[in-house]
């Protein structure tokens, strides 16, 4: 997690949670907004630029994968602003902080556009599963809760794709 956030708690709270807890809970919350949105940016190109026998398939595929996103990054965002903390989303956030790594707009062949997304899903979840273990360790069973969900939906997303390589 970057954790470049100051002074990241301007709000009230009904949490129990000690303040230094919610704010590396936060942190860690909007590191994962930043590589969520990322992905959801991602997962959009892959929906509109993807060509190949395949596309029949993918396209719908990405278009219910890039939705399914869209709610758990507003589900991130919401947690960490109940947290008393700021949600941090924006363009250039997102840009600066996804730990993602370099966006590939020249691929566009179907099994390699799976390759690519499953690669960048993968990383997501390793986001996630850090985040997951920041708010097990300030015992915010909440969102630890919360970022299980989107690892046990992403990690089949991740199987089926690598499922579809044949890998």
């Amino acid at each position: 997690m970057n954790g470049t956030l100051a002074s990241k708690l301007p709000y009230s709270t009904p949490s129990p949670l000690a303040e230094a807890d919610r704010d590396r809970v936060v942190d860690a919350l909007n590191q994962l907004l930043a590589d969520g949105l990322d992905l959801h940016a991602r997962l959009k190109m892959a929906h509109w630029n993807v060509r190949g026998p395949l596309f029949p398939t993918l396209h719908p595929l990405f278009e219910e994968l890039a939705d399914g996103l869209a709610l758990h990054n507003d589900a991130v965002a919401e947690r960490a602003v109940t947290l008393g903390g700021l949600a941090r989303g924006g363009l250039r956030t997102v840009t600066a902080e996804s730990s993602l790594g370099a966006e590939r707009p020249d691929v566009t062949k179907d099994l390699e556009v799976v390759r690519v997304v499953a690669g960048d899903l993968e990383t997501y979840l390793t986001g996630v599963r850090a985040g997951r273990s920041i708010a097990d360790g300030a015992g915010d069973t909440d969102s630890a809760d919360l970022l299980t969900a989107i690892v046990t939906e992403f990690e089949k997303h991740a199987w089926f794709l690598r499922a579809t390589l044949g890998e």
